[in-house]
């Protein structure tokens, strides 16, 4: 089997492995290695190229209840993105490498480290999917898929950029009683998750939505059931 190369935040070599996985991934595996970036979202990077690099880190675990993500409450003080939940990630920096080879990888690793204060040796990468553009904040964005191997504690590590840092259960992903079509000021629907006392919703939703379609995890939920993004109000 091909394997890539790169290196974790730490300078050591990591690979991206199907090797190993626990069986209930390989719905995701399949996922990876088919869908089609239409598919994913109707938000392509620009095809002139314009448009920031960057990674998120797509990291499934296995917690009491079972298979889990790792997410992020962004900070309410932050310009970009404020107060949203999301996957641990952010821009490439330089020493992280070409955007069209290992810096997604590198980038995704890092930016969780800083982010979660989670060790990147304990997790292997094993697929990404197609490179997906948000127009709000002009990046570009390459979801990097990881089996959290040997997890390790978690928490926030700035609180000038993180709120704080959870898993939720994919059980609870799947539960059509936390699911709901959020509707933007612009007057934007999407997907969204009431989980964990958070309205997960936007670019992270939209990933979540698809992988649990692709995997063949989704149920038949309400899609006319409405929450606004002040439902806390």
């Amino acid at each position: 089997m091909a394997m890539t190369r790169a290196s974790n935040t730490r300078g050591g070599p990591v690979t991206i492995s199907k090797e190993g996985l626990p069986e209930w991934l390989d719905p995701v595996v399949r996922a990876a290695e088919t869908v089609a970036p239409r598919q994913l979202s109707r938000f392509l990077p620009p095809e002139n190229g314009a448009g920031r690099q960057s990674a998120v880190l797509i990291l499934f675990g296995e917690g009491e209840r079972g298979p889990e993500l790792l997410l992020m409450e962004r900070a309410g003080s932050l310009r970009s993105h404020a107060g949203q939940p999301s996957f641990p990630g952010g821009a490439l920096d330089p020493e992280d490498g070409d955007p069209l080879g290992e810096g997604p990888l590198r980038a995704a690793l890092r930016e969780a480290e800083e982010e979660t204060g989670l060790d990147p040796s304990g997790v292997q990468l094993f697929g990404v999917l197609p490179k997906l553009y948000i127009p709000v904040s002009g990046f570009v964005v390459t979801p990097v898929l990881g089996w959290w191997r040997e997890p390790s504690p978690v928490g926030v590590v700035d609180p000038n950029e993180t709120a704080r840092v959870f898993t939720v259960p994919i059980e609870d992903l799947t539960d059509p009683a936390n699911r709901a079509t959020t509707v933007h000021p612009s007057g934007h629907q999407g997907p969204a998750f009431l989980v964990e006392s958070a309205l997960v919703w936007g670019f992270t939703a939209g990933v979540i939505d698809r992988l649990l379609h692709f995997a063949g995890w989704e149920r038949p939920w309400n899609r006319d059931r409405r929450v606004p993004l002040d439902w806390r109000s």
